[in-house]
């Protein structure tokens, strides 16, 4: 059974709350998780509190990354913003300035030089 953690959507329309949840990876994004693992409310509220809100449990979060369950891009962004994750975490999307540009066989390149383009219609 495939692990995910993932954020799940609940609340009205401008005023979403997402829950991070583990929960099996073929199940729909709002169906029954296996566990909830924290609350994420991205407003900022008038005249309350004047920062987005995340409350999670990190000893659970920590097992299930143990236990092999996959985080999502966006659970991912946000336990490295609350230093759960590291950025050379293994699931971190690699870094588009470390990737080298590919390099061309001198055999492609003289074949695509020595045949004719069609002319477009």
């Amino acid at each position: 059974m495939p692990m995910r953690l993932r954020l799940a959507v609940h609340g009205l329309r401008h005023d979403r709350v997402f829950h991070l949840v583990a929960i099996n990876q073929r199940t729909r994004r709002n169906g029954k998780p296996t566990e909830l693992l924290g609350i994420y409310d991205p407003r900022v509220k008038p005249g309350g509190k004047d920062h987005k809100t995340m409350e999670w449990s990190v000893g659970r979060i920590r097992y299930w990354l143990d236990v092999g369950a996959i985080p999502s891009k966006s659970v991912v962004k946000l336990l490295t913003m609350g230093n759960i994750l590291k950025s050379e975490s293994p699931y971190h999307p690699k870094s588009t300035s470390d990737m080298s540009p590919p390099t061309s066989s001198p055999s492609s390149s003289s074949l695509a030089s020595s045949q004719p383009v069609p002319p477009k219609l």
